[in-house]
């Protein structure tokens, strides 16, 4: 029953995702309906991660994958960044940095299971995860900045903000790095479809 609700929440945030890009459209955001349809692309990373490589990711993570794009696109389209400043976008951070270590730990379990090469060992994951969350802050804040200098946006409110973002990330990171490793068959839950 609560896996169902949990469902039908994605598919709610899904078509939300999609009336924002519409919305972002109508008054003429451009870029932010550009963003919101690709965001909508990325919650149907699951399926396609499924069919592609026969990996089944669990269907928390793939409720925590939507509900992280629907807070981003949300946040910009209903203000929430602006209205719960500063408190918003760092929360935002630390989520959207979980999400990519979780997508990192999930890396280092699927190289060290099937790629008889590569073996990570505990503080090798842990690194990664930490290095692959940091270069994805690192990257995003360059695109803030460009952004504001190209675009006249307002993304970026100085180093100070910038700094926090990344501090924020850095935490997202190595609490994941940190659950990964003490509690591997929990967190993320993986099913390779072969084992089945």
């Amino acid at each position: 029953m609560y896996k169902n609700i949990r469902i039908y929440l994605s598919y709610l945030m899904q078509i939300l995702i999609v009336v924002y890009s519409i919305i972002s459209l109508y008054f003429g955001e451009y870029l932010l309906c550009i963003w919101s349809l690709f965001a909508f692309v990325l919650t149907l990373a699951p399926m396609i991660i499924k069919r592609k490589y026969n990996v089944t990711l669990s269907w928390e993570l793939n409720f925590l994958i939507v509900l992280i794009l629907y807070l981003h696109i949300g946040g910009n389209v209903r203000g929430w960044y602006d209205l719960f400043y500063p408190f918003y976008d760092k929360f935002m951070h630390l989520l959207s940095s979980a999400l990519v270590a979780i997508f990192g730990f999930v890396s280092t379990v699927i190289l060290t299971r099937y790629v008889d090469s590569i073996k990570f060992n505990r503080y090798l994951t842990f690194f990664f995860v930490i290095v692959m969350t940091m270069a994805f802050g690192a990257f995003w804040e360059i695109g803030e900045f460009f952004s504001d200098i190209l675009l006249n946006t307002q993304l970026q409110y100085g180093l100070t903000d910038t700094m926090l973002d990344l501090i924020f990330d850095l935490i997202g990171g190595s609490m994941i790095g940190i659950i990964g490793n003490f509690y591997p068959n929990k967190i993320p839950k993986l099913k390779h479809n072969n084992d089945t």
